[in-house]
C-alpha cells in the first residue's frame, strides 16, 4: 500500500535545487555540515531528521531525502562530527575516530533542540547504522523527544561475532591499549582512501546508486573514510551493550520501526530483532538475501518495500496535524 510515498526520479550526482547545504556550530563551536529542505509548498506533512551511518554521507541518500521532501515533509540531515565533511578526530583523514559516543550523543541533542523549534510536527528522527544505533540511544536516554523513530539496520551488534559480547568488548579494551587507539582497527586498502574491491557486496545489489557514491567520493574528497578507529571499535561496544542493559529498551514508548535484513555482513541481524521484541512499540521489517546493508541504496524492488514500510508506519504513528 503506498501511503505517502512518492517514488521520484532525481539526479543522485547533484544537489537538489530545493536543498540548501549549510554548516551549524556545535555547543564547542565545532562546525557540523548539514542540508535542509523547506518542505512540499502544499500541505506540509510533519518535519524529519536523518542520520546516516558510521563513515557516512548524506549525499548518498538524497533521493530518500528528496522523495520524502516531495510527501510533503521538511526535511534535514548532517553529519556526524569527524566524519564526512565535518572534519575528523584521529590523526588522519581516513580512519574514523571518536574518544567516547557520549560526545555524537550531546551534539545531537543540541542541533534536535534547535531543529525542532523551527520545524512543524509531528517531528520524525530516522537513522542508518551507526546513526540508527545513536538515535535510538538518545531516545533511551530521554534526550530527545521525537513522535517517531525509523532505523534502516541500525548497530545494535556486530555481524559474525562467535564469542560472547562481554569478552569481544573486553579484546577491544586490549588492543586499544596496547597501542595509539587512533589507530584504524582493519585493513581498508593498500592505498589510503581506495576503495576496497569487492565493497559493494556488503553494501547494496545495485551498482548504479554504489556507483554514486564512489562518485560523490572523487568529486568530494572530503567524504572519503575508511576503518574505524580501535577507540571507535571499544566504544561502540559500550554504547551497543548500554543500550541492552535491563529495563532500558522497555523504557522506551515512543512507536519504532526497525528495518534490517539476515543477509547484513556488517550489523547483527538477530540484535535488531532482539531490540525490536523488548521496545513496547517496536515493529521490525525483516528482509533475507534480496537485501544487503544499505536497504535504502538497493535495488528498485527492494528499496520500494522499505519506502512503503515507513511511509505506512508514519501514517499510523505520526498521522498529519491540523
Amino acid at each position: 500500500m503506498n501511503l505517502d510515498r512518492h517514488r521520484i526520479a532525481i539526479d543522485r550526482r547533484s544537489i537538489p535545487a530545493n536543498a540548501v547545504e549549510s554548516h551549524w556550530s556545535a555547543l564547542d563551536g565545532h562546525p557540523i555540515r548539514r542540508i535542509d529542505w523547506p518542505g512540499a509548498a502544499v500541505e506540509k506533512r510533519g518535519s524529519v531528521l536523518f542520520m546516516p551511518g558510521r563513515g557516512d554521507a548524506y549525499e548518498k541518500y538524497l533521493e530518500t531525502l528528496e522523495e520524502w521532501h516531495c510527501a510533503g515533509w521538511q526535511v534535514t540531515a548532517a553529519d556526524w562530527r569527524g566524519q564526512a565533511g565535518s572534519g575528523r578526530l584521529g590523526k588522519d583523514p581516513v580512519t574514523g575516530h571518536i574518544d567516547d559516543f557520549s560526545i555524537w550523543i550531546d551534539d545531537l541533542v543540541a542541533f534536535w533542540s534547535e531543529w525542532k523549534d523551527n520545524r512543524s510536527g509531528p517531528y520524525v528522527i530516522a537513522g542508518h547504522s551507526m546513526g540508527g544505533h545513536l538515535v535510538l540511544r538518545a531516545v533511551a536516554e530521554k534526550k530527545i523527544d521525537p513522535d517517531a523513530v525509523v532505523l534502516s539496520a541500525p548497530m545494535l551488534g556486530f555481524y559474525g561475532s562467535v564469542l560472547p559480547v562481554g569478552l569481544m568488548h573486553a579484546l577491544a579494551k586490549l588492543m586499544m591499549r596496547l597501542g595509539d587507539k587512533t589507530r584504524p582497527a582493519w585493513k581498508w586498502s593498500e592505498k589510503p582512501g581506495e576503495v576496497p574491491i569487492g565493497r559493494i557486496n556488503l553494501l547494496t545489489h545495485d551498482a548504479d546508486r554504489y556507483a554514486d557514491e564512489l562518485w560523490w567520493r572523487e568529486n568530494r574528497p572530503e567524504l572519503v573514510m575508511g576503518p574505524g578507529s580501535w577507540g571507535w571499535v571499544e566504544r561502540a561496544y559500550a554504547s551497543m551493550r548500554s543500550l541492552f542493559r535491563p529495563g532500558v529498551l522497555e523504557s522506551v514508548t515512543l512507536p519504532v520501526l526497525l528495518m534490517g535484513t539476515s543477509n547484513d555482513k556488517l550489523v547483527d541481524m538477530q540484535s535488531i530483532a532482539r531490540a525490536a521484541a523488548r521496545l513496547p512499540r517496536g515493529e521490525l521489517v525483516q528482509f533475507g538475501k534480496e537485501a544487503r546493508h544499505e536497504i535504502l541504496r538497493e535495488v528498485d524492488s527492494v528499496r520500494d518495500r522499505v519506502m512503503d514500510a515507513i511511509a505506512s508506519f508514519l501514517e499510523t504513528v505520526a498521522p498529519r496535524r491540523d
